[in-house]
């Protein structure tokens, strides 16, 4: 097979760094070649290039490259640690832009870039989000607080022309290696923006509440988890899958045991780990940052997408993390309408089907990101941000709040007879599906909605075809997925005003299933009316029409042995009514008056998440091809006993 990199391992190669396109890899850059060519142009004209080995306390030495500007003067540095790469290598190599966006490159600041302790060209050994090691005692106790503390005091000590003062940054992987350098951090760092930051695997990026999602794992870690046997400045070659077709290509893979005897043939650790460890234990615990995230002086501006598929939980998780633990941080947070990095490479004014009418990027980098490090790091006046910048993606407008979340009241909405969604609890003898009971033989039986949930047949995450995930299933309609039999679809009436939620969502449900083991998807939809005008997203897709569209808002999965305890798995009892609860995290959305609220349930989303054979086994990761796969009988109550509802909070008109 001849190694290939296809789209899907070219999108994750540099939505990694994409975030900040370096010269040398311009074909995997958003930016046109022209602007970049004017970029590098630029930086090679202002600023003067270096590279360093920075000693560690252990004696490791991680490779750095030094941008500082020609004019004289006194800059703040500003530090981005990545596992990515720090391309382009060599002193006569520029990269460009600098910084978070472009504007920073011609506003003056030292800027260091630093390939993480055993990657790419870094001495010592790489770990998979190195967990914190709060009690250090002696020089070989590093982890990435320690590796940041140190990076920062070489650099006071050995550069010229800096003010003695320190920001950070970093977006996904960066992202954690910023949030995990604020922790008992060097007193010179002064100003940090953990942006997509991964905070817990468990809960980003590769498992969703003990979910695995397939394709991002696995293209992923292809060329991430290779081994490299000494410094390099390559990363390794992609390969070819022979489809673009991920749905075809991932039934074809078969159960998650196939994956080392076809494809990885044991080359990439972190998939062993994953096998060894199914469940959250000791090895992914100590992985959660989140607990750490205490003894926070530098300022925080932590940023995050309303749509990012990745790293959704990390800003939100960060964010409460040091406003709990340090109440005297300056601790803000942004959240706009942005894949993984959207807020720096995309112009945030669409994804997909869903149009946002303003360049919601621009806004964030002129008036939000650099005159937050100006104020912190030069000293230029406050730019008045509030703790929460937050942008309503219904209304399609930018909102400040004192705190997230803000005052809300708790309401919710119920799963009812008919596919209803109320914000009534059902009452005894309304429930308008006892019929269902009823007609399955069952006297007196409580009311129920169910379906066949078939591991070969699952239901598509995507109307798409492609190869990995794709990014804007997070607003993609959802009309392809309300017209299969094994999607439970409940809406509400059309709303007689607007409502709009913020805040966390939580889907409790009452089920049943017949097999003993299963997943359960929630979607939370803004079903716009049938007359909507079309926006210019919709008059870019052929074929599709802005009327009917049902957006999704946000959605989520539950694995089902993980319902009471993410360490201890448990079996479903066939046919026994079993409360679940699938956290779905925040939105801030408004369903506009005329719209209607709608709730789809499923149990497979495939190949996003792996299909659960329905059948219990200790361990997913190690099934073969003898495993047991069986279509299961699924069940969704919603009688005055279980009473399956969305948790939400709405926010009061006048707020």
């Amino acid at each position: 097979m001849q190694p290939t990199i296809p789209a899907p391992i070219r999108a994750a190669l540099f939505l990694l760094a994409a975030l900040a396109p370096v010269a040398g890899l311009a074909a995997l850059s958003p930016a046109p070649v022209a602007a970049q060519a004017v970029d590098e142009a630029y930086v090679r004209d202002h600023y003067d290039k270096r590279e360093v080995r920075i000693p560690m306390r252990d004696g490791a030495r991680l490779f750095t490259a030094i941008y500082t500007p020609r004019a004289p003067g006194s800059y703040p540095i500003l530090l981005f640690r990545t596992p990515y790469s720090v391309r382009p290598y060599g002193e006569d190599a520029f990269r460009a832009p600098l910084g978070p966006n472009g504007a920073f490159t011609r506003d003056g600041f030292i800027f260091v870039y630093q390939d993480v302790r055993g990657r790419m060209m870094s001495e010592g050994e790489f770990v998979n989000m190195t967990p914190h090691r709060p009690d250090k005692a002696g020089p070989g106790d590093v982890d990435e607080s320690s590796d940041t503390y140190d990076t920062i005091e070489w650099l006071l000590e050995n550069l010229d022309g800096h003010n003695g003062r320190v920001g950070q940054w970093g977006i996904s992987y960066p992202g954690f290696y910023s949030a995990a350098g604020m922790i008992d951090a060097h007193p010179a760092l002064r100003a940090v923006s953990p942006q997509a930051p991964i905070a817990d695997w468990w809960y980003d990026d590769f498992h969703h509440n003990g979910a695995f999602f397939l394709p991002h794992f696995f293209g992923f870690f292809w060329f991430f988890g290779q081994p490299r046997p000494e410094p390099t400045t390559e990363f390794p070659a992609g390969l070819d899958y022979g489809t673009v077709d991920g749905y075809d290509f991932y039934q074809a893979l078969g159960p998650l045991g196939n994956v080392n005897d076809d494809w990885y043939r044991h080359r990439v650790a972190f998939w062993d780990s994953i096998v060894a460890h199914p469940d959250y234990d000791e090895f992914w615990q100590r992985r959660n940052l989140v607990p750490h995230l205490r003894n926070v002086a530098p300022a925080v501006l932590t940023v995050g997408g309303w749509y990012d598929a990745e790293d959704l939980y990390g800003p939100l998780a960060v964010y409460r993390a040091v406003e709990a633990a340090n109440p005297d941080v300056d601790n803000r947070i942004v959240e706009g309408p942005w894949v993984h990095g959207g807020w720096s490479r995309t112009d945030g004014q669409r994804l997909g089907d869903a149009w946002f009418e303003q360049p919601t990027s621009a806004f964030y980098q002129d008036s939000i990101e650099l005159p937050w490090f100006r104020h912190h790091l030069k000293g230029a006046p406050d730019p008045g941000l509030a703790e929460a910048t937050m942008f309503d993606t219904g209304a399609n407008r930018w909102r400040r709040f004192d705190a997230w979340t803000p005052p809300v009241t708790d309401r919710s909405l119920y799963l009812a007879g008919d596919g209803a969604l109320t914000w009534e609890a059902p009452s005894a003898g309304t429930a308008a599906g006892e019929a269902a009971g009823e007609a399955a033989g069952e006297e007196a039986a409580e009311p129920f909605d169910e379906w066949i949930s078939d591991p070969r047949n699952p239901v598509p995450h995507t109307r798409e075809v492609v190869l990995g995930m794709n990014r804007e299933y997070m607003t993609e309609d959802q009309r392809f997925a309300a017209r299969r039999p094994d999607v439970v679809v409940y809406r509400s009436e059309p709303l007689e005003e607007d409502v709009t939620l913020a805040g966390p969502i939580v889907a409790e449900l009452w089920v049943s299933t017949s097999g003993t083991a299963s997943d359960w998807v929630v979607k939370v939809i803004d079903e716009f009316p049938g007359d909507a005008p079309d926006t210019p997203a919709a008059r870019d897709r052929p074929g599709f029409r802005t009327g009917g569209y049902q957006m999704m808002v946000r959605s989520e999965v539950l694995r089902g042995r993980y319902r009471n305890d993410p360490s201890a798995p448990e079996p479903f009892v066939p046919g026994e009514v079993t409360r679940v609860e699938v956290p779905l995290q925040d939105v801030l959305h408004t369903f506009r008056r005329g719209h209607r609220i709608q709730i789809q349930v499923q149990s497979t989303w495939f190949p996003l998440v792996d299909v659960n054979p329905h059948t219990y086994v200790p361990n997913l990761y190690a099934l073969d091809d003898a495993a047991p796969f069986v279509p299961a009988v699924q069940r969704i109550y919603r009688s005055p006993s279980h009473p399956s509802r969305i948790r939400v909070g709405v926010l009061p008109p006048s707020s």
